[in-house]
């Protein structure tokens, strides 16, 4: 693979990961908000004891739950973006460390 093409890969995972990055912030966020507002709803429903806070508070846990797996997901395609850029930062030091045919 060419020093040119292996550059532009890495430019290109160099992007994806700043844009996840900054996604998983604020996602971290969101995801402690609703972990706040969930474990509030579980509280009315353990003062109130009525079906409806009860149901409140399980939306409110499946909202929480289903942002943390979000952000979980993130987290697996930032690491997986990271071990990329690492395998093509190596690629190209192993091509500048190679030396050209003389042409």
């Amino acid at each position: 693979m060419t020093t040119t093409i292996l550059q532009r890969r890495l430019v290109d995972v160099s992007e994806r990961l700043k844009r996840l990055r900054a996604e998983l912030l604020v996602t971290d966020e969101q995801v402690a908000f609703l972990d706040g507002e969930a474990e509030e709803f579980r509280m009315r429903a353990l003062v109130s004891e009525t079906p409806l806070a009860d149901a409140e508070a399980r939306d409110a846990r499946q909202q929480a739950d289903t942002m943390a797996r979000y952000r979980d997901g993130l987290m697996l395609q930032i690491g997986r973006l990271q071990r990329e850029q690492d395998e093509l930062l190596d690629r190209m030091a192993a091509e500048l460390a190679t030396p050209s045919p003389p042409g």
